[in-house]
Protein backbone atom coordinates (compact mmCIF):
# COMPACT_ATOMS: atom_id res chain seq x y z
CA UNK A 1 0.00 0.00 0.00
CA UNK A 2 2.70 2.44 0.90
CA UNK A 3 4.29 1.96 -2.78
CA UNK A 4 0.71 2.49 -4.61
CA UNK A 5 -0.05 5.79 -2.30
CA UNK A 6 3.49 7.07 -3.81
CA UNK A 7 2.20 6.35 -7.36
CA UNK A 8 -1.06 7.53 -6.59
CA UNK A 9 0.84 11.00 -4.83
CA UNK A 10 2.66 10.65 -8.40
CA UNK A 11 -0.71 10.33 -10.68
CA UNK A 12 -2.66 12.69 -9.19
CA UNK A 13 0.09 15.50 -9.10
CA UNK A 14 -0.53 17.22 -12.75
CA UNK A 15 3.02 18.72 -12.51
CA UNK A 16 4.90 15.74 -11.95
CA UNK A 17 2.90 13.68 -14.36
CA UNK A 18 3.28 15.78 -16.72
CA UNK A 19 6.99 16.53 -15.81
CA UNK A 20 7.10 12.56 -16.16
CA UNK A 21 5.57 12.48 -19.60
CA UNK A 22 7.81 14.96 -21.00
CA UNK A 23 11.40 13.39 -19.63
CA UNK A 24 9.84 9.64 -20.85
CA UNK A 25 9.07 11.84 -24.59
CA UNK A 26 12.45 13.12 -24.61
CA UNK A 27 14.05 10.11 -23.18
CA UNK A 28 11.93 8.22 -26.73
CA UNK A 29 13.80 10.89 -28.72
CA UNK A 30 17.38 10.08 -27.67
CA UNK A 31 18.16 13.55 -26.19
CA UNK A 32 21.10 14.38 -24.96
CA UNK A 33 20.95 14.37 -20.84
CA UNK A 34 20.92 18.18 -20.43
CA UNK A 35 17.78 18.58 -22.72
CA UNK A 36 16.14 16.00 -21.13
CA UNK A 37 16.43 17.98 -17.73
CA UNK A 38 16.04 20.90 -18.88
CA UNK A 39 12.74 19.90 -20.75
CA UNK A 40 11.62 17.44 -17.78
CA UNK A 41 12.29 21.10 -15.52
CA UNK A 42 10.40 23.57 -17.44
CA UNK A 43 7.52 21.29 -17.89
CA UNK A 44 7.16 20.97 -14.61
CA UNK A 45 7.89 24.86 -13.46
CA UNK A 46 5.24 25.67 -15.99
CA UNK A 47 2.78 23.61 -14.50
CA UNK A 48 3.56 24.92 -10.94
CA UNK A 49 3.27 28.34 -12.43
CA UNK A 50 -0.08 27.43 -13.49
CA UNK A 51 -1.00 26.04 -10.52
CA UNK A 52 0.03 28.77 -8.70
CA UNK A 53 -2.02 31.29 -10.35
CA UNK A 54 -5.39 28.63 -9.88
CA UNK A 55 -4.99 28.57 -6.53
CA UNK A 56 -3.79 32.13 -5.60
CA UNK A 57 -7.46 32.49 -7.40
CA UNK A 58 -9.36 30.26 -5.85
CA UNK A 59 -7.68 29.60 -2.26
CA UNK A 60 -9.26 30.40 0.98
CA UNK A 61 -8.97 34.21 0.65
CA UNK A 62 -8.89 34.27 -3.03
CA UNK A 63 -10.18 37.07 -5.49
CA UNK A 64 -12.52 33.84 -7.07
CA UNK A 65 -13.48 32.81 -3.52
CA UNK A 66 -14.46 36.31 -2.11
CA UNK A 67 -16.05 36.54 -5.58
CA UNK A 68 -18.65 33.68 -4.24
CA UNK A 69 -18.82 34.86 -0.65
CA UNK A 70 -19.46 38.74 -1.53
CA UNK A 71 -22.13 37.19 -3.84
CA UNK A 72 -24.45 34.99 -1.88
CA UNK A 73 -23.67 37.16 1.25
CA UNK A 74 -25.35 40.25 -0.47
CA UNK A 75 -27.78 38.57 -1.86
CA UNK A 76 -29.00 36.27 0.48
CA UNK A 77 -29.05 32.86 -1.58
CA UNK A 78 -27.74 29.60 0.50
CA UNK A 79 -28.09 26.22 -1.34
CA UNK A 80 -25.13 23.68 -2.40
CA UNK A 81 -21.87 24.94 -3.76
CA UNK A 82 -20.40 22.78 -6.86
CA UNK A 83 -16.54 21.96 -5.91
CA UNK A 84 -14.82 19.62 -7.29
CA UNK A 85 -12.32 18.96 -4.25
CA UNK A 86 -14.80 19.23 -1.53
CA UNK A 87 -16.61 16.30 -2.86
CA UNK A 88 -13.92 14.02 -3.46
CA UNK A 89 -12.52 15.19 0.09
CA UNK A 90 -15.74 13.71 1.63
CA UNK A 91 -16.12 10.90 -0.57
CA UNK A 92 -12.76 10.14 -0.32
CA UNK A 93 -13.61 9.05 3.11
CA UNK A 94 -15.42 6.02 2.41
CA UNK A 95 -14.21 4.76 -1.06
CA UNK A 96 -10.14 5.82 -0.85
CA UNK A 97 -8.58 2.79 -1.86
CA UNK A 98 -10.78 2.20 -4.31
CA UNK A 99 -10.62 5.24 -5.81
CA UNK A 100 -6.70 4.65 -6.11
CA UNK A 101 -6.92 1.32 -7.88
CA UNK A 102 -9.66 2.47 -10.41
CA UNK A 103 -6.79 5.39 -11.14
CA UNK A 104 -4.33 3.05 -11.64
CA UNK A 105 -6.31 1.22 -14.00
CA UNK A 106 -7.64 3.83 -16.27
CA UNK A 107 -4.10 5.67 -16.55
CA UNK A 108 -3.14 1.90 -18.04
CA UNK A 109 -6.45 1.59 -20.08
CA UNK A 110 -6.42 5.26 -21.96
CA UNK A 111 -2.86 4.29 -22.73
CA UNK A 112 -4.34 1.10 -24.46
CA UNK A 113 -6.98 2.63 -26.03
CA UNK A 114 -4.72 5.39 -27.25
CA UNK A 115 -2.33 2.40 -28.88
CA UNK A 116 -5.33 0.29 -29.80
CA UNK A 117 -8.01 2.35 -31.51
CA UNK A 118 -8.40 5.21 -33.38
CA UNK A 119 -8.51 7.83 -30.59
CA UNK A 120 -4.55 8.90 -29.72
CA UNK A 121 -5.01 11.03 -26.68
CA UNK A 122 -3.15 10.79 -23.36
CA UNK A 123 -5.10 12.66 -21.15
CA UNK A 124 -2.52 14.20 -18.64
CA UNK A 125 -5.06 16.07 -16.67
CA UNK A 126 -3.85 14.11 -13.06
CA UNK A 127 -6.18 15.67 -10.82
CA UNK A 128 -9.37 15.37 -12.81
CA UNK A 129 -8.65 11.74 -13.37
CA UNK A 130 -8.58 11.57 -9.54
CA UNK A 131 -11.87 13.34 -9.24
CA UNK A 132 -13.51 10.85 -12.19
CA UNK A 133 -11.85 7.59 -10.64
CA UNK A 134 -13.46 8.85 -6.92
CA UNK A 135 -16.99 9.55 -8.85
CA UNK A 136 -17.31 6.03 -10.51
CA UNK A 137 -15.83 4.87 -7.12
CA UNK A 138 -18.84 6.45 -5.17
CA UNK A 139 -21.78 5.35 -8.46
CA UNK A 140 -20.79 2.00 -8.70
CA UNK A 141 -20.59 0.79 -4.92
CA UNK A 142 -23.82 2.57 -5.20
CA UNK A 143 -24.70 0.00 -7.56
CA UNK A 144 -24.12 -3.47 -5.59
CA UNK A 145 -20.87 -4.08 -7.92
CA UNK A 146 -18.50 -6.30 -5.69
CA UNK A 147 -15.06 -4.07 -4.84
CA UNK A 148 -13.20 -5.93 -7.47
CA UNK A 149 -15.41 -5.36 -10.39
CA UNK A 150 -15.76 -1.79 -8.81
CA UNK A 151 -12.20 -1.37 -9.38
CA UNK A 152 -11.98 -3.01 -12.82
CA UNK A 153 -15.28 -1.48 -13.92
CA UNK A 154 -13.88 2.00 -12.60
CA UNK A 155 -10.55 1.46 -14.10
CA UNK A 156 -12.27 0.67 -17.79
CA UNK A 157 -15.19 3.53 -17.59
CA UNK A 158 -12.25 6.09 -16.74
CA UNK A 159 -9.78 5.15 -19.38
CA UNK A 160 -12.55 5.06 -21.84
CA UNK A 161 -13.33 8.91 -20.44
CA UNK A 162 -10.29 9.69 -20.92
CA UNK A 163 -10.09 9.38 -24.59
CA UNK A 164 -14.01 10.04 -24.86
CA UNK A 165 -13.51 13.86 -23.68
CA UNK A 166 -10.67 15.09 -25.84
CA UNK A 167 -12.20 13.00 -28.75
CA UNK A 168 -15.43 15.22 -28.43
CA UNK A 169 -13.36 18.60 -27.76
CA UNK A 170 -10.99 17.59 -31.26
CA UNK A 171 -13.02 18.99 -33.90
CA UNK A 172 -13.25 22.36 -32.23
CA UNK A 173 -10.12 22.63 -30.73
CA UNK A 174 -8.75 22.42 -34.02
CA UNK A 175 -9.82 25.25 -34.76
CA UNK A 176 -9.24 27.16 -31.90
CA UNK A 177 -5.04 26.55 -31.79
CA UNK A 178 -4.81 26.03 -36.07
CA UNK A 179 -3.36 22.32 -35.73
CA UNK A 180 -3.75 19.10 -33.49
CA UNK A 181 -0.30 19.51 -31.56
CA UNK A 182 -2.40 19.63 -28.05
CA UNK A 183 -5.96 18.41 -27.18
CA UNK A 184 -8.62 19.38 -24.24
CA UNK A 185 -8.55 16.89 -21.06
CA UNK A 186 -10.42 18.61 -18.99
CA UNK A 187 -13.90 16.74 -17.67
CA UNK A 188 -15.88 19.55 -18.54
CA UNK A 189 -16.05 18.87 -22.02
CA UNK A 190 -19.57 18.20 -22.48
CA UNK A 191 -20.43 21.83 -21.76
CA UNK A 192 -17.88 23.15 -24.41
CA UNK A 193 -19.19 20.90 -26.98
CA UNK A 194 -22.71 22.41 -25.88
CA UNK A 195 -21.13 25.88 -26.69
CA UNK A 196 -19.92 25.39 -29.52
CA UNK A 197 -22.72 23.75 -31.13
CA UNK A 198 -24.70 26.96 -30.19
CA UNK A 199 -22.04 29.12 -31.45
CA UNK A 200 -22.53 27.07 -34.94
CA UNK A 201 -26.10 29.00 -34.59
CA UNK A 202 -24.23 32.20 -35.48
CA UNK A 203 -21.98 31.03 -37.84
CA UNK A 204 -23.70 32.04 -40.80
CA UNK A 205 -23.88 29.80 -44.32
CA UNK A 206 -20.89 31.60 -46.10
CA UNK A 207 -17.61 30.14 -44.89
CA UNK A 208 -15.77 33.37 -46.51
CA UNK A 209 -17.85 35.37 -44.04
CA UNK A 210 -16.98 34.27 -41.09
CA UNK A 211 -18.39 35.78 -37.81
CA UNK A 212 -16.89 38.86 -35.83
CA UNK A 213 -14.43 37.63 -33.28
CA UNK A 214 -14.22 38.42 -29.36
CA UNK A 215 -10.13 39.30 -30.32
CA UNK A 216 -11.70 41.51 -33.37
CA UNK A 217 -13.46 43.84 -31.14
CA UNK A 218 -12.82 47.05 -32.44
CA UNK A 219 -12.33 49.69 -29.50
CA UNK A 220 -12.22 53.28 -30.15
CA UNK A 221 -8.28 54.77 -30.51
CA UNK A 222 -8.19 56.13 -26.60
CA UNK A 223 -9.55 52.88 -25.15
CA UNK A 224 -7.10 50.71 -27.19
CA UNK A 225 -5.70 49.74 -24.14
CA UNK A 226 -8.50 47.42 -23.56
CA UNK A 227 -6.82 44.75 -25.65
CA UNK A 228 -4.28 44.49 -23.04
CA UNK A 229 -5.83 41.34 -21.87
CA UNK A 230 -4.39 41.69 -17.82
CA UNK A 231 -6.05 45.76 -18.30
CA UNK A 232 -8.80 44.48 -19.76
CA UNK A 233 -9.92 41.72 -16.92
CA UNK A 234 -8.82 44.06 -14.32
CA UNK A 235 -10.99 46.90 -14.98
CA UNK A 236 -13.84 44.28 -15.86
CA UNK A 237 -13.76 42.41 -12.63
CA UNK A 238 -13.12 45.66 -9.99
CA UNK A 239 -16.53 47.17 -11.72
CA UNK A 240 -18.29 44.07 -10.75
CA UNK A 241 -16.59 43.67 -7.17
CA UNK A 242 -17.48 47.30 -6.62
CA UNK A 243 -20.92 47.07 -8.29
CA UNK A 244 -22.14 43.88 -5.89
CA UNK A 245 -19.92 45.65 -2.86
CA UNK A 246 -21.78 48.40 -3.00
CA UNK A 247 -24.99 46.27 -2.63
CA UNK A 248 -23.67 44.33 -0.05
CA UNK A 249 -22.75 47.58 1.67
CA UNK A 250 -26.45 49.17 1.91
CA UNK A 251 -27.39 46.22 3.09
CA UNK A 252 -24.50 46.27 6.17
CA UNK A 253 -22.82 43.04 5.21
CA UNK A 254 -19.72 44.97 5.76
CA UNK A 255 -20.44 46.55 8.99
CA UNK A 256 -19.54 45.36 12.54
CA UNK A 257 -21.34 42.05 12.79
CA UNK A 258 -22.36 41.59 9.50
CA UNK A 259 -21.44 38.57 6.92
CA UNK A 260 -18.87 39.92 5.12
CA UNK A 261 -17.10 41.79 8.38
CA UNK A 262 -14.03 39.62 8.57
CA UNK A 263 -13.05 39.97 5.26
CA UNK A 264 -12.11 43.23 5.98
CA UNK A 265 -9.22 42.13 8.30
CA UNK A 266 -5.79 43.39 7.12
CA UNK A 267 -2.57 42.75 8.78
CA UNK A 268 -1.51 44.36 11.91
CA UNK A 269 -5.07 44.76 13.05
CA UNK A 270 -5.99 47.26 10.26
CA UNK A 271 -9.54 46.90 8.44
CA UNK A 272 -9.16 47.69 5.25
CA UNK A 273 -12.26 50.31 3.49
CA UNK A 274 -14.93 47.79 1.56
CA UNK A 275 -14.09 50.05 -1.57
CA UNK A 276 -10.56 49.39 -1.13
CA UNK A 277 -11.06 46.13 -0.90
CA UNK A 278 -12.91 45.20 -3.54
CA UNK A 279 -10.59 47.77 -5.87
CA UNK A 280 -8.05 45.22 -4.39
CA UNK A 281 -9.89 42.05 -4.95
CA UNK A 282 -10.71 42.87 -8.73
CA UNK A 283 -6.73 43.33 -9.37
CA UNK A 284 -6.13 40.23 -7.55
CA UNK A 285 -8.30 38.22 -9.92
CA UNK A 286 -6.53 39.93 -13.36
CA UNK A 287 -2.79 39.10 -11.38
CA UNK A 288 -3.90 35.38 -11.33
CA UNK A 289 -5.27 34.84 -14.63
CA UNK A 290 -1.58 36.61 -15.94
CA UNK A 291 0.28 34.16 -13.63
CA UNK A 292 -1.91 31.26 -15.17
CA UNK A 293 -1.84 32.56 -19.01
CA UNK A 294 2.67 32.67 -18.02
CA UNK A 295 2.39 29.07 -16.86
CA UNK A 296 0.80 28.03 -20.11
CA UNK A 297 3.00 29.29 -22.56
CA UNK A 298 5.65 27.99 -20.42
CA UNK A 299 4.27 24.59 -20.62
CA UNK A 300 3.41 24.53 -24.63
CA UNK A 301 6.86 25.44 -25.04
CA UNK A 302 8.12 22.31 -23.81
CA UNK A 303 5.20 19.60 -23.83
CA UNK A 304 4.90 19.37 -27.59
CA UNK A 305 8.12 18.74 -28.69
CA UNK A 306 8.89 16.20 -26.13
CA UNK A 307 5.68 14.28 -26.95
CA UNK A 308 6.77 13.64 -30.06
CA UNK A 309 8.79 10.64 -28.53
CA UNK A 310 5.76 8.92 -26.89
CA UNK A 311 3.97 9.26 -30.08
CA UNK A 312 6.64 7.93 -31.91
CA UNK A 313 7.58 4.82 -29.57
CA UNK A 314 4.53 3.99 -27.53
CA UNK A 315 1.59 5.38 -29.32
CA UNK A 316 1.83 6.75 -32.62
CA UNK A 317 0.60 10.07 -33.18
CA UNK A 318 -0.22 10.07 -30.03
CA UNK A 319 -1.22 13.73 -28.77
CA UNK A 320 -1.58 15.25 -25.21
CA UNK A 321 -5.03 16.58 -23.18
CA UNK A 322 -4.03 19.03 -21.08
CA UNK A 323 -5.90 20.89 -18.64
CA UNK A 324 -8.60 23.25 -19.85
CA UNK A 325 -6.77 26.61 -19.11
CA UNK A 326 -4.75 25.68 -22.12
CA UNK A 327 -7.55 27.53 -24.28
CA UNK A 328 -7.31 30.29 -22.70
CA UNK A 329 -4.11 32.17 -24.59
CA UNK A 330 -6.23 31.31 -28.07
CA UNK A 331 -8.86 34.44 -27.23
CA UNK A 332 -8.34 35.96 -24.00
CA UNK A 333 -11.02 38.51 -24.35
CA UNK A 334 -13.53 35.04 -24.71
CA UNK A 335 -12.33 34.28 -21.32
CA UNK A 336 -13.69 37.52 -19.49
CA UNK A 337 -16.85 37.49 -21.56
CA UNK A 338 -17.28 33.64 -21.56
CA UNK A 339 -17.04 33.68 -17.85
CA UNK A 340 -19.48 36.54 -17.06
CA UNK A 341 -21.59 34.98 -19.51
CA UNK A 342 -21.67 31.42 -17.72
CA UNK A 343 -21.74 33.22 -14.39
CA UNK A 344 -25.24 34.99 -15.65
CA UNK A 345 -26.65 31.56 -17.25
CA UNK A 346 -25.38 30.20 -13.23
CA UNK A 347 -28.43 32.67 -11.86
CA UNK A 348 -30.70 32.20 -14.53
CA UNK A 349 -30.67 28.63 -13.57
CA UNK A 350 -30.80 28.96 -10.13
CA UNK A 351 -34.18 31.36 -10.55
CA UNK A 352 -35.50 28.46 -12.48
CA UNK A 353 -34.46 25.55 -10.23
CA UNK A 354 -36.39 27.67 -7.29
CA UNK A 355 -39.28 28.34 -9.67
CA UNK A 356 -39.68 24.37 -10.12
CA UNK A 357 -39.14 23.89 -6.52
CA UNK A 358 -41.87 26.49 -5.63
CA UNK A 359 -44.24 24.62 -8.24
CA UNK A 360 -44.03 21.61 -6.79
CA UNK A 361 -44.63 22.46 -3.57
CA UNK A 362 -41.19 21.02 -2.37
CA UNK A 363 -37.64 20.90 -2.93
CA UNK A 364 -37.36 18.10 -6.11
CA UNK A 365 -33.93 19.60 -7.19
CA UNK A 366 -30.89 20.73 -5.45
CA UNK A 367 -30.82 24.57 -5.18
CA UNK A 368 -27.43 25.21 -6.93
CA UNK A 369 -25.51 28.15 -6.22
CA UNK A 370 -23.73 29.65 -9.11
CA UNK A 371 -20.33 28.39 -7.91
CA UNK A 372 -17.48 30.93 -9.03
CA UNK A 373 -14.83 28.80 -9.56
CA UNK A 374 -16.38 26.36 -12.31
CA UNK A 375 -18.20 29.23 -13.71
CA UNK A 376 -14.70 30.77 -14.20
CA UNK A 377 -12.63 27.70 -16.02
CA UNK A 378 -15.69 26.16 -17.05
CA UNK A 379 -17.36 29.00 -18.40
CA UNK A 380 -14.05 30.60 -19.82
CA UNK A 381 -13.32 27.88 -22.03
CA UNK A 382 -16.79 27.48 -22.97
CA UNK A 383 -16.61 31.00 -23.91
CA UNK A 384 -13.28 29.81 -26.68
CA UNK A 385 -15.22 27.31 -28.03
CA UNK A 386 -18.07 29.26 -28.96
CA UNK A 387 -16.47 32.39 -30.25
CA UNK A 388 -13.88 29.35 -32.48
CA UNK A 389 -17.75 28.14 -33.62
CA UNK A 390 -19.58 31.51 -33.79
CA UNK A 391 -17.55 34.50 -32.59
CA UNK A 392 -18.71 37.08 -30.15
CA UNK A 393 -22.58 36.02 -30.36
CA UNK A 394 -21.57 32.09 -30.34
CA UNK A 395 -18.97 32.78 -27.26
CA UNK A 396 -21.57 34.98 -25.31
CA UNK A 397 -24.67 32.87 -25.54
CA UNK A 398 -22.95 29.30 -25.93
CA UNK A 399 -21.29 29.87 -22.10
CA UNK A 400 -24.76 30.67 -21.12
CA UNK A 401 -26.34 27.95 -22.11
CA UNK A 402 -23.54 25.93 -20.41
CA UNK A 403 -23.72 28.00 -17.48
CA UNK A 404 -27.60 26.56 -17.15
CA UNK A 405 -26.03 23.05 -18.07
CA UNK A 406 -23.52 23.30 -15.08
CA UNK A 407 -26.41 24.50 -12.85
CA UNK A 408 -28.87 21.45 -13.89
CA UNK A 409 -26.72 18.11 -14.47
CA UNK A 410 -25.07 18.98 -10.66
CA UNK A 411 -28.62 18.96 -9.43
CA UNK A 412 -29.63 16.04 -11.07
CA UNK A 413 -26.52 13.60 -10.08
CA UNK A 414 -27.34 15.16 -6.31
CA UNK A 415 -29.24 12.76 -6.06
CA UNK A 416 -27.09 10.09 -7.02
CA UNK A 417 -24.23 11.01 -4.72
CA UNK A 418 -26.28 12.86 -1.80
CA UNK A 419 -26.42 9.58 0.30
CA UNK A 420 -22.81 9.21 -0.03
CA UNK A 421 -21.27 12.96 0.16
CA UNK A 422 -24.49 14.75 2.17
CA UNK A 423 -25.50 17.77 2.08
CA UNK A 424 -23.70 21.28 0.61
CA UNK A 425 -21.05 20.25 -2.43
CA UNK A 426 -21.39 18.24 -5.76
CA UNK A 427 -19.64 18.01 -8.35
CA UNK A 428 -19.69 21.07 -10.86
CA UNK A 429 -18.31 20.22 -14.03
CA UNK A 430 -20.52 18.84 -17.13
CA UNK A 431 -18.78 15.23 -17.60
CA UNK A 432 -18.63 14.14 -13.93
CA UNK A 433 -22.66 14.42 -14.29
CA UNK A 434 -22.59 12.91 -17.37
CA UNK A 435 -21.18 9.39 -16.33
CA UNK A 436 -22.76 9.78 -12.47
CA UNK A 437 -25.98 9.54 -14.19
CA UNK A 438 -25.16 7.32 -16.85
CA UNK A 439 -24.09 4.19 -15.30
CA UNK A 440 -26.72 5.38 -12.15
CA UNK A 441 -29.15 5.19 -14.77
CA UNK A 442 -28.02 1.85 -16.86
CA UNK A 443 -27.61 0.25 -12.65
CA UNK A 444 -31.74 1.15 -12.16
CA UNK A 445 -32.09 -1.43 -15.09
CA UNK A 446 -29.08 -3.84 -14.97
CA UNK A 447 -27.81 -5.00 -11.45
CA UNK A 448 -23.82 -6.60 -10.58
CA UNK A 449 -23.02 -8.65 -13.44
CA UNK A 450 -24.64 -7.49 -16.07
CA UNK A 451 -23.33 -3.52 -15.18
CA UNK A 452 -19.83 -5.32 -15.07
CA UNK A 453 -20.09 -6.68 -18.34
CA UNK A 454 -22.13 -3.86 -20.27
CA UNK A 455 -18.48 -1.35 -18.39
CA UNK A 456 -16.66 -4.21 -19.86
CA UNK A 457 -18.49 -4.05 -23.64
CA UNK A 458 -18.07 0.02 -23.54
CA UNK A 459 -14.58 0.46 -23.01
CA UNK A 460 -13.94 -2.06 -25.57
CA UNK A 461 -16.43 -0.66 -28.18
CA UNK A 462 -13.35 1.96 -29.43
CA UNK A 463 -11.31 -0.78 -30.44
CA UNK A 464 -13.63 -3.17 -32.31
CA UNK A 465 -14.96 0.03 -33.95
CA UNK A 466 -11.44 1.50 -34.81
CA UNK A 467 -11.37 -0.14 -38.08
CA UNK A 468 -14.81 0.70 -39.26
CA UNK A 469 -13.45 4.85 -38.01
CA UNK A 470 -10.30 4.43 -40.08
CA UNK A 471 -12.52 3.14 -43.25
CA UNK A 472 -14.46 5.93 -43.00
CA UNK A 473 -12.22 8.61 -42.61
CA UNK A 474 -9.86 7.11 -45.86
CA UNK A 475 -13.02 7.08 -48.00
Amino acid sequence: MGFIEFFINILSTPAVLVGLFAMIGLILQAKPAEEILKGTFKTIVGFLVLSAGAGYLTGGTGPLTNFGVLFNATFSVSGSTPNNEAVVAIALGQVASTTAYIMIIGMIANIVLARLSSMKYIFLTGHHTLYMACLLAVVLNVAGLAPWQTVIAGGLVLGLVMVLAPALAAPVMKKITGGEEVVLGHFGTFGYWVSAQVGKFFAGKDPQNKPKSTEEINFPQRLAFLRDTTVAIAITMVFFFLVISVIGAVKGVFSEGGDLYGLLAGEGGLRASWIVWAIVQGLSFAAGVFVILAGIRLIIGEIVPAFRGIGEKLVPQAKPALDCPITFPYAPNAVLIGFLSSFVGGIIGLGIIFAINGGAGGQVLAVILPGVIPHFFCGATAGVFGNATGGTKGCVFGAFIQGIVITFLPAFLYLVLGQIVGQGTTFGDADFAIVGLVLGGISLKVKTWGLFIICIILYLLPIILSPLFNKGKKA
